[in-house]
């Protein structure tokens, strides 16, 4: 009787689960996803209509929302303007920090996609030499957390350079045109400045890159689980076609950004699609930068950095990639 009752109970939790889940997607009508030219995945995803077509038989369209860099994703996020929005994993802690209920339930790629960066011919040859000058960088993005630890092994901080504040495009306008002496580089405009503007990464150290990750705000993941689902599962499908036809993918990203071939080449070089669960190593990534940020000064003493990085990450809506 026993083995019965748990064999029944199992099976209404299950109709139940079912049951829900189809609410969940009755309830919604549209569904808003960013995509960015630092999220290659997000391209293929957007471009072979993946979503529409899981969506399909939901009556639930896709809206796309463009993201230009990890602030603007959160910004959008906070402001529920989107559903699911990518940015680096550091910018997300420092968001949820600051009060952005958020929960990134999913990785994009693990990338080196940010250094420092001087223009050619620079009398600038390593961290130290920055202090006094004049550096762009994007507050709130993974480049701007990598300036702030670089600045901190030099034993430098912000207050002894002039932080210029711009989105990442106008921040490598303004090192070509000498409006500053360095630039917190991303992604793939970091690789256009390299190779079509013979730019020089002053620093670069790959482990202070967090890693790229899909936030939803936490009242959407808790309504809706089963989309949150659905649309993990997306993008893992996209990131295996990307594996699966790498050439693809770069045309994809070559049309989006209008850049050359050999920059999203050298883009994907420094880009690792592994994943689409967030994995320890990552969890560890994110919290180190936290901290980084902390010691720094930037993240107040008082905050648990463990604690919201625990209340950030949410992994129970994707396996873990094998």
């Amino acid at each position: 009787m026993n083995r019965t009752a748990f064999r029944l109970s199992g099976l209404v939790a299950g109709v139940i689960a079912l049951l829900s889940g189809s609410a969940s997607a009755a309830e919604l009508s549209q569904i808003t996803v960013d995509w960015a030219t630092y999220n290659p995945v997000s391209i293929l995803l957007k471009n072979e209509g993946l979503l529409e077509k899981e969506f399909e038989k939901d009556g639930i369209t896709v809206n796309w929302v463009q993201s230009a860099g990890s602030n603007k994703a959160l910004e959008f996020l906070n402001a529920g303007s989107i559903d699911f929005g990518a940015s680096a994993g550091g910018a997300a802690l420092v968001a949820r920090i600051n009060g952005n209920p958020i929960r990134s339930v999913g990785v994009y790629s693990l990338a080196e996609w940010t250094a420092l960066v001087v223009p050619e011919g620079s009398p600038i040859t390593k961290v130290e030499d920055l202090k006094g000058k004049r550096i762009a960088v994007t507050r709130g993005t993974d480049p701007h957390i990598f300036l702030e630890r670089a600045l901190a092994d030099a034993g430098l901080s912000d207050k002894d350079v002039t932080l210029v504040l711009l989105q990442h495009a106008d921040g490598k306008q303004a090192l070509l045109r000498g409006d500053v002496d360095a630039w917190a580089g991303l992604d793939p405009l970091m690789a256009s400045a390299e190779l079509e503007n013979k730019a020089v990464l002053l620093f670069r150290k790959p482990e202070y890159n967090s890693g790229g990750v899909i936030s939803v705000p936490e009242s959407f993941a808790a309504e809706h689980p089963d989309i949150v689902r659905r649309v993990l599962g997306a993008y893992e499908t996209a990131r295996q076609d990307a594996l699966a036809r790498p050439e693809a993918l770069k045309e994809a990203l070559v049309a989006a950004t209008k850049l050359p071939p050999e920059v999203i080449e050298r883009q994907l070089e420094r880009t690792r699609l592994t994943t689409t669960a967030i994995q320890p190593a990552e969890r560890e990534a994110i919290a180190e930068a936290g901290l980084a940020l902390q010691k720094a000064g930037l993240v107040g003493a008082e905050v648990d950095v463990a604690a919201v990085t625990n209340e950030l990450i949410d992994e129970s809506f994707v396996s873990p990639t094998p």
